[in-house]
């Protein structure tokens, strides 16, 4: 073989052997994300099922939206550590205050409880 031969296998070599180092599998759990879940609740604390809550990427302003269940509640899955979004949820004209999921809060699962005042 050739020299240049050679050296172009090693690279292949090592960048295989970087991908497929355990290491990698342990930064990925670090970044997985986290998770938002909560309830939609009336003024008495009663849930509000078919509310929509949605969720706002602050930084690129793309939106989800979850419809609640039964007992109000509601999850997004795989949030990006690095972004901050905006929650707020609206029933039957009615909408509750936004909340912030701050990027600085490290806690995996972030529980927010959205209130609407319903008339």
């Amino acid at each position: 073989m050739r020299k240049y031969q050679v050296v172009a296998l090693v690279v292949l070599f090592l960048g295989v052997a970087a991908g497929a180092s355990p290491y990698s599998k342990d930064k990925d759990k670090e970044t997985a994300g986290r998770m938002l879940t909560g309830k939609v609740l009336d003024r008495h604390d009663n849930p509000l099922p078919d509310a929509i809550v949605y969720l706002a990427n602050v930084r690129t302003r793309a939106v989800k939206s979850y419809i609640t269940a039964a007992d109000g509640a509601y999850h997004f899955p795989e949030l990006s550590p690095n972004i901050d979004y905006e929650v707020y949820a609206q029933y039957k004209g009615q909408k509750s205050d936004t909340k912030t999921v701050s990027q600085f809060d490290d806690r995996k699962i972030v529980n927010i409880v959205l209130h609407i005042d319903v008339k």
